[in-house]
C-alpha cells in the first residue's frame, strides 16, 4: 500500500471512531423503554443511561488529550477501542441498574481516550499540507452527524427486530478491527516525559457530572430545592478546586495559559454552544416524529436521514471551499446564525402537521447552519495550539462540544417539560414542549453567533494555515 493510499485508510479509520463515539450517545434513545422494563429503572433515573456516558467522556476528554500527549497517541487509541469493547460487552450483558450505569461510565471512558487522540493522529497526518488538512477534517466532521442519525437508525432497527443488548454488543466486532488495523496504519508517534495530573481529572469530572445532575433533576425536584441548589453547589465547587488545581501545578491536567493562545478559547466556546443548540434540536426533532406524529423506530431514524446527506454534503464539499475563500470567522457566524433560522422555524411545528411542512425544510436548514459552523470552529481550536499540546488542544475542543452537548439538553429538557412535554399522550401540550425547546435552542445558536462575530480574531490564520505552520514548527 502506497504513503498516500494508508494515509487516506488511516483517515477513515479516525472518522470511524467519531462515528462510533458519537453513535453511542444515540443508539441508545430508542432502546431506552425496553432497558428501562428489564432492568427496573425508575423513570427519573432512565436519562443516566444516556448521561453516564457522556460525563464520563466529556469528564474525562482532557485526561485523555494528556495521556494522547504523553504516551502517544496511537497507543491511546489502542487502548480507548479496548476499554470500550469492554464497556459495550458489560452493558449488553448487564442485569441491574448500578452495573448499566457503571458500564455506560466505562464506554464514555473509552471513548474519551479515542476522540482526543483520533484527532491528534489526523493532524499528524495530514498537518503538514493546508488542501488535504481541509479534507480530512471534512470527513472527520461529517462522521458526527452521520454516527448521530445511524444512532438512532441502527437502534430502532435493532430494538425491534433483534434485542436492545445488540445496541451494544454492535460496538464490538468494530472495536476489534479497530484494534487490528491502528497498528499498519496509524503513525507510531513519541511518547515524552510528564506526570497525569489525576486530582484535575478527577474534579473536572465531578464538577461536570454534578451540573448535569443538578439541571436534569431541577424539573423534577425544583429549581429552589436543596437538593438542586447542594447539586450546583457541589459542582461549582469542585470546578473552582480544578482551576485552583491546574493554578498550582507544574504539569497540569490542563494548562490554564494555553486559554492566551489567540483564537483558542473564542473557537471553544463556540464549539460548546453549536453542541448546547444541535443535540436538543436533535433530540426532540426525534420525539417530535415518534410521539406527535406517530413514527415509529425505523420511520423515525429514516426521517432525518435528509438531514443528515445534507450535513456530510456541506461538511465534504462546501464548507472546505467556503473556508479557503472568505476564512474561518465569517463561516463560523454565518453558520451558527443559519442554524438559530432553522431552529427557530423548526419552533413551528404543529400538533396535526406533517413531516414535509413541519419537518423537512426547517430541518435542512438548521443542518446546513451546522455544516457551516462545525469545521471552521474545530479547525480553529485544534491548529491554534502549539505541537507538543495536540492531544490537549483535542481534548479540549471535544469536551467543549460534549459539555455543551449534556448541559444544552439538560436545560432544554427542563425548558419542555416547563411547557408541557412531561405530559405523554396530549399532543398540542407535548408539541408546545418541543417548540419551547427549540427556541431556547435557536436562542443559544443566535448567542453563539453574536460570541463568534465579537470574539473570533478576524486576522489569525486561516485553520489549514495555521497547522501547516505548527507543523513546520515541530
Amino acid at each position: 500500500m502506497s504513503h498516500g493510499a494508508k494515509r487516506w485508510w488511516a483517515l477513515g479509520l479516525i472518522a470511524l471512531a467519531q462515528f462510533m463515539v458519537i453513535m453511542d450517545t444515540s443508539i441508545i434513545g430508542v432502546a431506552l423503554p425496553r432497558i428501562q422494563t428489564d432492568l427496573g429503572f425508575s423513570p427519573e433515573n432512565l436519562s443516566w443511561v444516556f448521561n453516564a456516558y457522556v460525563v464520563a467522556f466529556g469528564g474525562l476528554l482532557l485526561l485523555g488529550g494528556r495521556l494522547s500527549d504523553l504516551f502517544g497517541a496511537r497507543r491511546m487509541f489502542t487502548a480507548g477501542w479496548l476499554i470500550l469493547l469492554v464497556g459495550s460487552a458489560a452493558a449488553g450483558l448487564a442485569d441491574s441498574v448500578a452495573v448499566e450505569l457503571a458500564a455506560r461510565a466505562v464506554q464514555g471512558a473509552g471513548a474519551a481516550l479515542i476522540a482526543p487522540s483520533a484527532l491528534t493522529l489526523l493532524m499528524m497526518l495530514f498537518g503538514a499540507e493546508p488542501r488535504e488538512l481541509a479534507r480530512a477534517l471534512a470527513l472527520y466532521g461529517a462522521a458526527a452527524p452521520a454516527g448521530g442519525t445511524a444512532g438512532v437508525f441502527l437502534g430502532g432497527v435493532i430494538t425491534e427486530y433483534v434485542s436492545w443488548p445488540w445496541v451494544f454488543y454492535v460496538n464490538i466486532p468494530i472495536a476489534l478491527l479497530a484494534v487490528l488495523a491502528t497498528p499498519a496504519l496509524m503513525p507510531a508517534g513519541g511518547a515524552r516525559r510528564g506526570s497525569l495530573d489525576v486530582a484535575g481529572a478527577l474534579t473536572v469530572t465531578a464538577g461536570l457530572g454534578a451540573a448535569v445532575y443538578a439541571i436534569v433533576r431541577a424539573p423534577e425536584v425544583g429549581w429552589s430545592s436543596a437538593q438542586t441548589w447542594l447539586a450546583l453547589a457541589g459542582a461549582v465547587a469542585a470546578l473552582v478546586a480544578f482551576v485552583a488545581i491546574q493554578a498550582a501545578r507544574r504539569e497540569p491536567l490542563m494548562r490554564l495559559s494555553i486559554f492566551r493562545t489567540p483564537n483558542l478559547a473564542a473557537a471553544n466556546v463556540a464549539q460548546l454552544l453549536l453542541g448546547a443548540a444541535w443535540i436538543p434540536m436533535w433530540f426532540y426533532l426525534n420525539l417530535y416524529l415518534q410521539q406527535v406524529l406517530g413514527y415509529s423506530a425505523f420511520p423515525s431514524g429514516a426521517a432525518l436521514l435528509p438531514m443528515t446527506v445534507l450535513i456530510m454534503v456541506g461538511m465534504i464539499a462546501l464548507a472546505p471551499r467556503a473556508i479557503n475563500r472568505f476564512g474561518p470567522k465569517p463561516m463560523v457566524v454565518t453558520g451558527l446564525a443559519v442554524l438559530a433560522a432553522g431552529l427557530g422555524w423548526l419552533a413551528l411545528i404543529r400538533p396535526d402537521g406533517t413531516f414535509v411542512t413541519d419537518v423537512l425544510p426547517a430541518s435542512l436548514v438548521a443542518a446546513l447552519g451546522m455544516s457551516l459552523a462545525f469545521i471552521p470552529s474545530l479547525g480553529t481550536a485544534i491548529s491554534s495550539a502549539r505541537p507538543e499540546e495536540g492531544g490537549l488542544a483535542s481534548g479540549i475542543v471535544n469536551t467543549s462540544y460534549q459539555v455543551g452537548s449534556a448541559l444544552g439538553l439538560a436545560a432544554m429538557t427542563a425548558v419542555a417539560a416547563s411547557y408541557g412535554a412531561d405530559q405523554l399522550g396530549d399532543l398540542p401540550a407535548l408539541t408546545d414542549g418541543y417548540s419551547a425547546a427549540f427556541i431556547g435552542a435557536g436562542v443559544v445558536a443566535a448567542a453563539a453567533a453574536v460570541i463568534a462575530a465579537i470574539t473570533v480574531r478576524t486576522t489569525a490564520a486561516r485553520p489549514e494555515t495555521a497547522a501547516t505552520e505548527t507543523a513546520r514548527v515541530g
